[in-house]
């Protein structure tokens, strides 16, 4: 099915305090109560020992509500901007403060997803340039784990598993759209930046304010379930400020909560009329930034699902291996590197070579490091099959490319030990983007590719199409029970096309012919 097509995001990228575009964020801050944040770095090697330099921070604000407080739908009208801020550029220590009262003010909702080794390596980065206390916090914070948990009807309090959703997996099931993280271990270091790695770290940041307010909206519909959490009874009010502030645990001894966060519980309850006990002094520190207050309903999901994060002083060392045993000489390590290096070349011929008596037909196994790979192949009409578990331990791998007669394509040089098992089946793919892989495997293995091969298998279960095309009456009656079709192609003269193996229905719609057109780019079949 096709995905949705984004919407264009207006984009500024931050590159100097003197430029417009750091006035218009600083204005924007202040104008935001909901706000995505994100960051990227240079992809580093596993021995490096210490943190990352993160050298891009992503701010996506959304400048008033979006939500209608009175039917709880959202409102068409986007009001939203991401600032892409050049931590390479601009001196940290000019924008600490700024980022800080951000990170630290109870005025906005901070969305991240798993950000904590983010704002780890994000404080890492402003103290090794002469900010002395970096980061320490962020809260109010909400985790889009969470959020993606809650609209599936999952417990927010209970322990998450080790494998969750990635973002990109969220952003289709719950906004259908298709988030593309190729870029994601491209080098964040080097400038200029690329449009594409622009586009990419917007929408990483915008998308986290989507799927907020799809949230939201389901937390308005189900009828502001959370109006009673957090609501203080007047009988306790009467206790005064220091009991309200006092909690017991279960040795039913009192622990007081810092008199900081005790102001924003305090300054939640703002309509109560025992916010008057509040002295000067403490209003004027709650509003030294000219900040615009939560409004009701963004308030209650924070007093009800709200999180934070706090750095440890454990959190600010990077983890050394706990592994014990000899350590290994470097000397040795660095030949076994040059070792596989070597291996990783191809040496040929192919499996399918006639020579051997082979069909003379590319056929690939991509394992999970390159799995993204496997649909680019399938696109450009190469058979490239995935791993039959989720988890296949190397043998599997092997077995499976040694009875399919295919090249196993794999990223992990652990497995280029096994090459003894089948000779010349075990390929090392060099690059880190799909594209680059995809040609990188075209011109390794001399893949001829012409136009009329591309989209003809199916990238889902990677079988062929059936040859004949359906009419719109056919693929209705094909889909029933399966998979639906939108309404919006009834009227239009189209033709559907069906997998043979998984009968996964494919029509020539927007993404079609936009894929067709990449796919002519990346093989560069103009040429």
């Amino acid at each position: 099915m096709d995905c949705k097509v984004p919407k264009p995001l207006k984009v500024n990228l931050v590159w100097s305090t003197d430029s417009p575009e750091f006035t218009h964020l600083s204005w924007a801050l202040t104008q935001s109560s909901l706000i995505g944040v994100d960051a990227e770095w240079k992809p580093i090697r596993s021995h490096q020992s210490d943190f990352p330099t993160v050298t891009l921070l992503q701010l996506a604000c959304q400048l008033g509500p979006r939500l209608n407080s009175e039917s709880g739908e959202l409102n068409e009208l986007d009001e939203s901007v991401v600032f892409l801020v050049d931590l390479s550029l601009i001196p940290p220590s000019s924008i600490w403060e700024l980022l800080k009262e951000v990170f630290d003010s109870p005025d906005v909702l901070k969305l991240g997803f798993k950000f904590k080794q983010d704002l780890v390596y994000l404080s890492s980065t402003f103290c090794s340039q002469g900010c002395e206390s970096g980061f320490e916090r962020l809260e109010p914070y909400l985790d889009i784990t969470s959020i993606y948990n809650h609209l599936h009807h999952k417990h927010l309090g209970r322990k998450l598993p080790r494998e969750t959703k990635s973002l990109a997996t969220i952003c289709k099931e719950v906004l259908g759209i298709s988030l593309s993280k190729e870029l994601q271990c491209s080098d964040w270091s080097h400038r200029p930046l690329t449009e594409e790695q622009i586009n990419y770290a917007a929408r990483d940041a915008h998308c986290l304010l989507e799927i907020f307010n799809i949230f939201q909206a389901k937390v308005a519909q189900e009828g502001n379930s959370c109006d009673n959490i957090s609501e203080l009874h007047s009988a306790t009010l009467d206790l005064g400020l220091k009991k309200i502030l006092e909690k017991p645990d279960v040795r039913n001894k009192n622990i007081s909560f810092k008199f900081g966060e005790a102001l924003d519980i305090v300054r939640a309850t703002a309509s109560s009329p025992y916010s008057q006990f509040l002295s000067q002094g403490v209003v004027s520190r709650l509003s030294c930034r000219n900040t615009m207050p939560m409004d009701e309903s963004l308030t209650k999901i924070v007093k009800k699902y709200g999180e934070k994060i706090i750095l440890k002083e454990s959190d600010r060392k990077p983890k050394t291996s706990k592994k014990k045993g000899k350590r290994k000489s470097s000397v040795v390590v660095v030949s076994r590197e040059k070792q596989f290096d070597n291996f990783s070349d191809w040496q040929g011929p192919p499996p399918w070579d006639l020579s051997l008596g082979g069909d003379g037909c590319p056929k690939f196994l991509c394992d999970v490091m390159v799995e993204g790979l496997a649909k680019h192949l399938r696109c450009v009409g190469i058979d490239a099959a995935i791993p039959r578990s989720k988890k296949p331990e190397p043998r599997e791998l092997i077995d499976q490319a040694s009875k399919e007669n295919r090249v196993l394509l794999t990223r992990d040089a652990k497995l280029l030990r096994h090459q003894y098992l089948i000779k010349n089946q075990i390929y090392r793919v060099k690059s880190l983007l799909k594209n680059e892989q995809l040609r990188e495997v075209i011109e390794t293995f001399e893949l001829k590719i012409s136009e009329d091969q591309l989209m003809s298998r199916c990238t889902k279960c990677n079988g062929r199409f059936i040859q004949k095309p359906l009419t719109t009456e056919e693929a209705v009656e094909a889909a029933k029970g399966f998979q639906r079709i939108p309404n919006c192609l009834f009227d239009k003269d189209l033709e559907f096309w069906q997998c043979m193996d998984c009968n996964q229905l494919y029509w020539e719609g927007t993404q079609y012919h936009n894929a067709v057109q990449k796919f002519i780019d990346v093989c560069k079949l103009n040429e």
